[in-house]
């Protein structure tokens, strides 16, 4: 089968990686894609907001599956896009993918349908926001605010007084600082823990969890720094229990499924569950209506299951059939970034030691913000490279890792040295 995958980033380039391991696909386009994509399958130079165009060529090539990696095309319709045109697509429809395109859609519904999360309120009037702040007590503090809408993953501030709420409120809904995203905004309550990643297969009725991870948003060593799409992850997450799951199962998963069910939202694709392990227990943090980045790089290559059975199996409403299976070892991406991400940073600096990775077993090189000149392969966004490496646990996986970063070099090259530190407090 033909298939196609939307989308030009790392975690595109961990599902391409993915699709190429399936015995049931002959040829693989991608786009855009990246440069790490177009070694393994066929770039085309569409963005993945031309949906007229994407639904074309996918005609055109009689392309037998198009999967949609990225969340500014779901949120925007793609997959309805590409029904309505005959062309089977995996993930949610616009109504679903809501979920993720709107955090105070999303809370609305965590409260109606009584699923765990921080208590919230939310505003369409800055002036009405900045009120609400005031008439907190100061131990309401530190107090998160959230930009409704998609905002790559940085729309969120953590306050820690009232002043510094009130910049946030001027920053988001006045100086648009993360652009429309912010003419709505979510004013929740922090919530302290543990945040831990669970990514999952839907097919409206049955939920499917996969192995768990746990992502590092801010840019700098010790968590500091702004918050970013994501600087490295490891899976698994031993802070991810028996008696966590457990819980989740009961009042999480599928919950969550059937009130968008409920809500005549029939979810069909990836729900990524974002969560906060709390001493009051598991909350839900955040929700995404794809493949986490970069959690996909650590929790895909560690799957048993060809993906194209498993993402047929959530189309046909037939996920039940399907035994997820991962295997029984870690894995750790590190993240190599643009120095200045996710601020102010160059590109264009040639990628040296690539070749590093070929016929390694077990290491791994996702492509995020890189393209192909004829200098050869440059860095081209504030994301580069991803630098993945599995082990037998969670601390041969992160030396792995660590160690692959030195095989592949470029100037402006930055990355944090803590990725899955944690793991330190529990050897």
């Amino acid at each position: 089968m033909k298939v196609l995958v939307v989308g030009g980033g790392g975690r595109e380039h961990a599902i391409v990686a993915s699709v190429a391991k399936s015995q049931k696909v002959e040829k693989i386009y991608c786009a855009p894609g990246n440069a790490g994509i177009g070694q393994i399958a066929q770039c085309v130079p569409i963005g993945a907001m031309e949906f007229d165009r994407i639904a074309a060529f996918a005609k055109e090539e009689a392309i037998d599956l198009t999967i949609v990696g990225m969340d500014d095309p779901l949120v925007g319709g793609l997959v309805d896009v590409l029904e309505a045109a005959g062309i089977r697509a995996f993930g949610p429809k616009k109504n679903a993918a809501i979920l993720e395109g709107s955090k105070a859609f999303s809370k609305v519904l965590m409260k109606k349908y009584g699923i765990p999360t921080a208590a919230y309120e939310n505003f369409d009037d800055a002036k009405e926001a900045v009120s609400y702040l005031e008439q907190l007590k100061e131990e309401d503090f530190p107090i998160v605010l959230k930009a409704d809408g998609l905002a790559l993953g940085k729309g969120v501030l953590i306050c820690q007084t009232l002043e510094e709420a009130k910049e946030g409120v001027t920053a988001i809904m006045l100086d648009k600082q993360f652009g429309c995203a912010g003419n709505r905004l979510v004013i929740e309550e922090f919530m302290v823990g543990r945040e831990v990643s669970v990514l999952s297969f839907v097919d409206g009725k049955t939920v499917k969890t996969m192995t768990s991870a746990q992502d590092h948003k801010r840019a700098m060593d010790g968590d500091q720094g702004l918050n970013t799409g994501g600087m490295g992850t490891f899976s698994p997450s031993p802070f991810y229990t028996k008696e966590v799951e457990d819980f989740c199962n009961r009042y999480v998963y599928q919950a969550t499924v059937d009130a968008m069910a409920g809500e005549g939202r029939e979810f069909k694709g990836i729900i990524f569950f974002g969560l906060m392990l709390t001493q009051k227990g598991p909350r839900v943090l955040e929700y995404n209506a794809r493949f986490g980045d970069p959690e996909a790089q650590v929790v895909l290559p560690r799957m048993k299951n060809d993906i194209i059975e498993v993402m047929e199996a959530c189309i046909d409403g037939r996920l039940d059939e399907i035994d997820l299976q991962f295997e029984d070892n870690a894995a750790v991406c590190v993240v190599l970034a643009s120095d200045g991400y996710p601020v102010k940073y160059e590109k264009g600096y040639v990628i040296r030691g690539l070749e590093n990775f070929e016929g390694k077993e077990g290491y791994y090189c996702f492509h995020a913000g890189t393209k192909l000149t004829d200098e050869g392969i440059v860095t081209d966004g504030g994301r580069v490279l991803g630098v993945t490496a599995k082990g037998g646990d969670l601390k041969e996986a992160r030396e792995n890792a660590y160690k692959a970063t030195e095989w592949v070099l470029f100037d402006n090259k930055y990355m944090r040295h803590d990725i899955g530190k944690a793991i330190d407090e529990i050897s």
